[in-house]
């Protein structure tokens, strides 16, 4: 790509931003549904610098085609902006182009949309050349149907919408977008096909993997650093881990694993973040058991959890062995734990800050992975230690003895390993 091509970021400065959130409301919608809904959104806005200063809802048997919400609201709100000097006007959903650029030809103030709310989150957080990419790559292609008719009042107030990798220009030509995407698609596929050789190499060792996933925010990372003693970043923010961080550990059996921290998931994630998240999300969909984590305190716990199943099922991991870890019993009040007990079987009750129920929670792992190895005796001969090495760092070693020359090991191995050490095993015998 030539230099003409590329495309140049616009600094923001750090800046709190007063808005508005706007709801527009469906028979259909509980009231339960749309306060946890405007809660979380004012979460995402918070999380994203903005200061919610006040919240406008309007009742309506369907959307307004043209600005989502009626002429008439679109009027307040735009007095309430005029009135409480408010910039930033944030809609809890999916706005369509031409509902942008209406929306904010008609209110006069900077409109965003929820989709371009994570998008900014996102783009905050990524640390990683990786984690850059694929932010951009989403935001680029948010952006490529929304060129006409809209930034004028972005581009003059600068901040929320219009930062992070893939902040550009709106005016830029759209075929400069479109090489960019493309140069970026390519990027990562060329980081997706790293990954499976990585992910092939573990393969190749035995190493069984755990996928830690979870709502955003349900202490995934504290539980990482938790069970590894790793330092994984921990924040009291949304998706405040976008790179996965994978750190190995030894279950109470002996049995040594790779726990791998992942993106948080959310409600409506969109569909160009689990796209452009690709190479990341595989390392749920390749995993050998997904453990989710949830939130204990959160009243909306439930609905969390039907998120992340979502998700998963979008990405094609529905179908894996799972594992479900009710975090922040700590600081969850007792009659949603109660409830959760009876309405949850088989789950783990844990805290990631004290230390509750994480022996339990390795124990339930080990059962579960144990499920999926073979138990086998090797003979290997005394001249090859190098192999008695290896299992004993990629599998669990029951026994070892020696006779003659050789050494026996009995050992509960992953299939991989099975296959790949086969002419040591010995045939005759119960090994199963």
């Amino acid at each position: 790509m030539g230099s003409q091509d590329k495309l140049v970021d616009i600094e923001a400065p750090p800046i709190i931003e007063r808005a508005l959130l706007a709801r527009l409301v469906l028979p259909e919608e509980s009231e339960s549904e749309i306060q946890e809904s405007l809660d979380e959104m004012e979460r995402l806005a918070s999380t994203a610098g903005a200061n919610v200063i006040c919240t406008v809802k309007q009742n309506r048997q369907k959307p307004c085609p043209g600005t989502l919400i009626g002429k008439g609201k679109a009027d307040q709100i735009r007095h309430i902006c005029d009135e409480q000097d408010i910039g930033l006007v944030i809609f809890d959903s999916d706005l369509t182009p031409a509902q942008g650029a209406n929306l904010e030809d008609h209110i006069g103030q900077k409109v965003v949309d929820r989709t371009q709310l994570i998008l900014d989150i996102f783009a905050q957080r990524a640390r990683t050349s990786e984690g850059k990419h694929q932010v951009e790559l989403a935001q680029l292609k948010y952006m490529l149907p929304r060129l006409t008719g809209r930034g004028s009042v972005m581009r003059q107030q600068g901040g929320i919408g219009v930062r992070g990798p893939g902040e550009q220009k709106l005016e830029i030509d759209r075929r400069v977008i479109r090489r960019r995407i493309a140069r970026l698609e390519e990027e990562l596929e060329t980081i997706r096909k790293q990954r499976q050789t990585q992910r092939k190499r573990r393969s190749s060792t035995g190493l069984q993997t755990v996928a830690l996933v979870g709502y955003t925010n349900a202490g995934k990372s504290s539980l990482l650093n938790a069970l590894t003693g790793s330092d994984a970043f921990v924040e009291d923010k949304l998706f405040a881990t976008l790179d996965p961080t994978t750190r190995r550990l030894t279950l109470p059996s002996g049995r040594p694993v790779a726990f791998s921290d992942t993106v948080g998931f959310v409600r409506k994630l969109p569909h160009s973040l689990v796209a452009a998240f690709r190479a990341t999300l595989e390392e749920v969909t390749e995993a050998d058991l997904i453990l989710i984590v949830a939130d204990a305190s959160q009243a909306a716990v439930r609905d969390h959890l039907r998120a992340v199943y979502a998700v998963l099922d979008e990405i094609g991991a529905a179908d894996k062995p799972m594992l479900t870890a009710f975090n922040k019993i700590d600081i969850a009040d007792a009659d949603n734990l109660s409830f959760l007990t009876r309405k949850s079987e088989r789950a783990l009750f844990i805290s990631a800050h004290t230390g509750t129920g994480l022996r339990q929670l390795l124990e339930e792992v080990d059962t579960v992975l144990s499920a999926n190895s073979c138990h086998r005796r090797f003979r290997i001969p005394q001249n090859e230690a190098g192999i008695v090495d290896y299992l004993h760092t990629n599998s669990r070693v029951v026994n070892q003895h020696y006779e003659g020359n050789n050494i026996i090991i009995d050992a509960e191995v992953d299939p991989d390993v099975a296959r790949q050490y086969q002419d040591y095993i010995e045939t005759t015998g119960d090994t199963e």
